[in-house]
């Protein structure tokens, strides 16, 4: 028997939930298919979200010939069979499930193909596909964003499987409190569907009440599924870097350990000890990045089973690292700030004056050259009039920042508290 998402796997347009920024009246992808001008494309969203029930569609709705194949277990060889056969067919749909899990040479064996337009290229991805889809395939795509299903779109879901699966309507069920099962879901479509699964595999006489406190009591074997089959894929790279940031480096091995027996892409490991060396300890340990970025490079040249000792290197030292989001925390103030008040305008002195109308108008006249001064400061006005004084950054409390900030008050004690 199917599992119940592939049995409420929904065949046409009508039938789809969510994503309406894409498929809903008037947007990209329904215009697409309704005119029969299908472009290659690749749908990049968290899990369990409609990647693949949207290609399927596209494939159906449009009457083409239809083939998946999925990243892991694929390579060149296959591909060129799939190209092959869509050549004999005057065009076919290409599905390729992670294809950000192509190598280079098994994403150049597509583009010939793809800009003959012999094949229609679908891939799907989690990953940035500006980081792992190769540029002249990239250029040759649209890139179009899945979002997490809504609380309603879940609902919807839900609701459905309830009335219209073949084996679940078989069943009394008695939906009191759906809170507790929708947050488990996360969003993903497929996990909902897991959980409602699991908790009829609990049903007892063909009755079945769902409280929050009945999907509690099962969550821990819950759980345990979705671990083995890879599904906490956000959930568990989420307890690491939050282990790092709370300075725990046992805490960060461990759940560093349980993404590498679950076979996690490396890559997309190492990517995450990236962002949390700049987001969770920036400045208070700028080596931190150099070695996060380092431990990147090692990953990809080395990959499975020896760059696990880069990623526990690496991870482990950003734990111990001292922590600060100071920078992580000026950024958005100032990114906020920008938003708010628009584009205000360079002051004059700062502006760049390539030609004589501009310098007669007053461009880079009174700018003051710091190198030609005493300690090569001499304070005048960077900030547009409007934001004089505005404090953006604000140090953390820690030695090496500190020591920096040390220089900066002796400058700026009058205009700024960092």
């Amino acid at each position: 028997m199917k599992p119940l998402a592939e049995r409420m796997r929904p065949q046409q347009l009508t039938d789809y939930v969510g994503q309406e920024q894409l498929v809903g009246e008037g947007k990209p992808i329904r215009e697409m298919i309704e005119n029969s001008q299908l472009r290659s494309m690749i749908l990049w969203g968290p899990p369990g979200v409609g990647k693949t029930t949207l290609a399927k569609i596209i494939a159906n709705e449009t009457q083409q010939q239809f083939f998946l194949l999925n990243a892991i277990d694929s390579g060149v060889k296959q591909v060129r069979e799939v190209i092959s056969t869509a050549k004999k067919l005057g065009g076919a749909i290409l599905f390729i499930d992670e294809i950000h899990r192509f190598n280079k040479a098994q994403q150049d064996a597509l583009l010939a193909a793809v800009e003959q337009g012999t094949i229609t290229l679908i891939g799907a991805t989690t990953e940035n596909p500006s980081f792992e889809v190769i540029s002249p395939l990239l250029s040759r795509c649209q890139v179009y964003i899945l979002e997490p299903l809504s609380k309603t779109n879940l609902e919807t879901i839900l609701h459905s499987a309830i009335e219209k699966d073949e084996l679940l309507s078989q069943l009394d069920i008695e939906l009191q409190e759906s809170e507790e099962i929708l947050r488990l879901s996360g969003g993903d479509a497929r996990k909902l569907y897991n959980v409602l699964e699991l908790l009829a595999d609990n049903a007892k006489e063909n009755k079945l009440v769902i409280t929050n406190e009945f999907v509690k009591d099962r969550a821990q074997s819950l759980m345990a599924r979705y671990d083995k089959s890879g599904e906490q894929h956000y959930d568990i790279i989420s307890a690491m870097i939050k282990s790092i940031r709370g300075s725990d480096p046992n805490a960060t091995v461990y759940w560093l350990a349980r993404m590498i027996v679950g076979g996690e892409d490396p890559k997309f490991i190492a990517r995450r000890l990236i962002i949390s060396a700049s987001e969770d300890i920036g400045n208070a340990n700028p080596n931190a990045l150099l070695l996060a970025n380092a431990c990147f490079e090692a990953v990809a040249k080395i990959g499975y089973p020896e760059c696990r000792i880069m990623l526990s290197q690496t991870a482990v030292y950003l734990a111990a690292s001292p922590k600060s989001n100071s920078t992580y925390a000026a950024i958005n103030d100032a990114i906020a700030t920008v938003k708010q008040t628009g584009d205000l305008p360079v002051p004059l002195h700062l502006r760049n004056a390539p030609t004589q109308l501009m310098k007669d108008i007053g461009y880079g006249s009174d700018y003051k050259y710091s190198h030609s001064y005493e300690n090569n400061f001499e304070e005048q006005e960077y900030l547009p009039e409007q934001l004089k004084g505005t404090n953006f950054y604000k140090a953390g409390k820690n030695k090496s920042e500190q020591n920096q900030v040390a220089r900066l008050v002796k400058f700026w004690k009058d205009k700024y508290e960092f």
